[in-house]
């Protein structure tokens, strides 16, 4: 009688048979993020796409991320572990009003969060990850109009911080919407000696607050290289995984939501990313299903701002 393996065998022994690579993202539940070969933010993960030489790509995240994966590889499988994981940012920007709103601005250069389908990824001119936004942006001509989309408060928070008037769409993200500005100043009185981190994505009135803005992955290196000890954390609780990993004598506090919640944390995790499950990723290497396609000539015309962003990035 054949030994039951258990579901990280036969992840590790499916990898192996389909020349597969799993990505996933911080904010995965940790069991996947361990199954990983590798994890990271949304450019570290494009950047991997694009270099991987795996027939089969596992795109553990939400739908955009396996999304732009096939974008550069259109010859790759890419499959997903569920194919309804998306993305509130995503699904605020729809691509007819879309297209009606940089017609109205014609003259913009249209810079995109990767946080978007690929059919928004056609109608711009660069995209760009909380990562390398600053960047991206500062290198645009000053005279020229910016039109951002779809996250708001990422494209307010460039505004401010580069001093440039950015035609925004308005879009944000379920997540860091929620966070409360009154409950993280609470929070602060009872932890002065906490250092604030919060993701763009986040409302103004938190960012405020903030003692570190920074993408998911610039949040992680933070608490690994900060002399503090304690950090209020305003992003989405499943990158304390490598956080405790990688900076384990720390304390990480999660920030507080707005919502009233009846199982502690809930309100901060992305209900996309949790649709994911390990047993999901390992019946989409089994199954080679769901698979994520991105036909022509939309690939095509996506492709091309994505490309754009990863050579701008590559001096970062």
């Amino acid at each position: 009688m054949p030994i039951e393996r258990d579901v990280f065998e036969e992840i590790a022994a499916l990898k192996k048979e389909r020349n597969a690579v799993i990505l996933a993202h911080y904010y995965q539940d940790p069991d996947i993020q361990d199954v990983a070969d590798f994890i990271g933010d949304s450019l570290q993960l494009a950047q991997k796409a694009q270099q991987t030489d795996a027939e089969v790509i596992c795109f553990a995240g939400v739908h955009f991320m396996a999304e732009t994966a096939k974008i550069l590889n259109p010859d790759k499988t890419v499959v997903v572990p569920d194919l309804e994981a998306g993305c509130s940012l995503a699904d605020s920007c729809p691509p007819e009003a879309f297209a009606a709103f940089k017609a109205r601005h014609p003259d913009a250069v249209v810079v995109s969060y990767i946080n978007c389908t690929a059919a928004i990824k056609a109608l711009s001119d660069v995209i760009v990850t909380s990562s390398n936004a600053e960047k991206i942006v500062a290198s645009i001509p000053p005279e020229k109009k910016i039109l951002f989309a779809p996250d708001r408060n990422l494209g307010a928070y460039l505004a401010k911080k580069l001093g440039r008037d950015m035609i925004l769409w308005d879009g944000s993200c379920i997540v860091h919407e929620l966070f409360s500005e009154k409950k993280l100043v609470q929070l602060k009185v009872r932890h002065p000696d906490a250092e604030v981190l919060a993701h763009p994505e986040c409302e103004e009135a938190v960012l405020r607050h903030a003692d570190f803005v920074g993408s998911t992955a610039a949040l992680l290196r933070r608490v690994k290289e900060s002399e503090g000890k304690r950090f209020i954390v305003a992003t989405e609780p499943g990158i304390f995984h490598q956080m405790r990993k990688e900076a384990p004598d720390r304390e990480l506090i999660e920030a507080p939501s707005n919502a009233s919640c009846t199982t502690t944390g809930a309100c901060n995790e992305c209900p996309h990313m949790k649709r994911n499950t390990l047993e999901k990723v390992r019946d989409s290497l089994l199954h080679l299903a769901p698979q994520v396609d991105v036909p022509e000539p939309l690939r095509s015309r996506a492709r091309a701002p994505v490309l754009r962003m990863l050579e701008l990035s590559k001096a970062a």
